[in-house]
């Protein structure tokens, strides 16, 4: 591994070079996971940008997403389309432990920055590529985000109310769960390359991710050709298990899954009754389609007449596993994120501070950190290009010149 930054730096990844030329969600946040445990990341981006930084929300031209997402990165704009840009790209990947990338299969391949064509030159490089579908495969030359591949895996026909289309996941979860098994998947080719000395490719497809979480499902359809359908709030056959309304306006969501639990929950209720009902009194009854209705009715009926923090407090103290369903006005509110550092205040250079995610996971010998929120588009451009490449002042300026590279030149992020 580079030993760039080593020195000061505990972090587990410290010392690693990854090369990230992604766009938008999936790989990006798989960057931001390696910098949070000191990954010296350089964001390789064309000139006007990842076009991450025209999603979400902006504060006049900071891009609020951006900050977030391309935080712990050296920003490096170039243009991969030009000649001298591929030169570049090229000498910077020869340097690098890692390439991650997520276009679609093939781009790289015509640009001559594609693992094959690189390996040649560093037998050790491992290239983290995210993709729709797959690096091969009928479908693998297909556009697909993260929504196109939750339909394709099967997710978006689970998601949702039984009486209505699939509703749409107000998130970005597949990117982010691929994000993570890419993540993983590097971690496994980097103690295999520490063995042997070989890189190789990491192949994360999104509709495989998508996919992933439908584990249960794929045996029971082999066997007995079940195809279930969307559940709403509530957990298959296990009752209380859902969303309740509370008297403020909000929702609070029981899971009194066993029976003690169960039993926490009437005596909370003080509707002791509930226990000698037959069509309650164990787990398998109370998880018939019409008892599970009859029950949901009756803890809805309860629940309805307190607010959601005192239903929430009630159910604590009893034991009953329960929450609110939180705003993130309520998750600013909480004082557990505060201690478990979830909500981050960073330095921004217009902004003061700017509250951000808190690095997941936790380690306890090497834990992970924010070193500073993402930066303007090109922002490291020419202290990279001297410090890592060793390019002169006037061989910069011709870079310049020709629009083969830019520098910030706007406070974009």
């Amino acid at each position: 591994m580079n030993q760039h930054h080593v020195e000061q730096d505990n972090r587990p990844l410290a010392g690693l070079r990854v090369i990230e030329i992604c766009t938008t969600i999936a790989g990006p946040a798989c960057g931001r996971l390696l910098a949070d445990f000191g990954a010296d990341v350089i964001k390789v981006e064309p000139p006007d940008g990842d076009p991450v930084r025209q999603m979400g929300s902006h504060v006049g031209e900071v891009s609020l997403y951006g900050a977030s997402i391309l935080r712990g990165k050296r920003s490096i704009a170039i243009d991969l389309k030009t000649p001298k840009g591929r030169e570049i790209g090229e000498a910077l990947i020869e340097k690098a432990d890692v390439v991650l990338e997520n276009n679609r299969p093939g781009v790289l391949e015509r640009m001559g920055l594609g693992y094959e064509q690189m390996s040649k030159r560093k037998p050790g490089l491992i290239y983290v590529r995210i993709s729709g579908y797959g690096q091969d495969g009928p479908n693998s030359r297909l556009p697909g985000y993260g929504a196109i591949c939750e339909a394709y895996g099967g997710v978006r026909h689970m998601t949702g109310d039984p009486d209505r289309p699939p509703s749409r996941v107000a998130l970005a979860t597949t990117d982010y769960l691929t994000s993570v098994y890419a993540a993983f998947g590097l971690m496994a080719a980097l103690r295999h390359r520490d063995r042997t000395g070989e890189g190789q490719v990491v192949d994360a497809a999104l509709y495989e991710t998508a996919f992933s979480q439908m584990e249960a499902i794929v045996p029971a359809y082999e066997q007995l050709g079940t195809v279930p359908m969307r559940q709403g709030p509530n957990l298959p056959s296990m009752a209380p298990n859902s969303l309740y309304p509370t008297r403020d306006g909000g929702y609070v969501l029981i899971a009194a899954n066993s029976n003690a639990t169960f039993f926490r929950l009437v005596e909370a209720m003080k509707q002791p009754e509930l226990l000698s009902d037959a069509r309650f009194s164990t787990i398998r009854s109370r998880g018939e389609p019409a008892n599970m209705r009859a029950l949901d009715a009756i803890v809805g009926a309860w629940t309805s007449q307190s607010n959601g923090a005192d239903t929430e407090a009630l159910l604590r103290t009893a034991g009953v596993p329960v929450s609110r369903v939180l705003t993130i006005q309520d998750i600013f509110a909480e004082p557990h994120y505060r201690a478990r550092n979830m909500i981050e205040a960073v330095p921004h250079p217009t902004l003061g501070t700017l509250s951000q995610i808190g690095v997941v996971p936790k380690l306890s010998a090497t834990p992970g950190r924010i070193n500073h929120c993402g930066r303007e588009i090109g922002a490291d451009t020419e202290g990279i290009l001297r410090q890592e490449l060793r390019l002169s002042d006037s061989e910069i300026r011709v870079l310049l010149e020709s629009g083969a590279v830019r520098t910030a030149t706007a406070s974009t992020v």
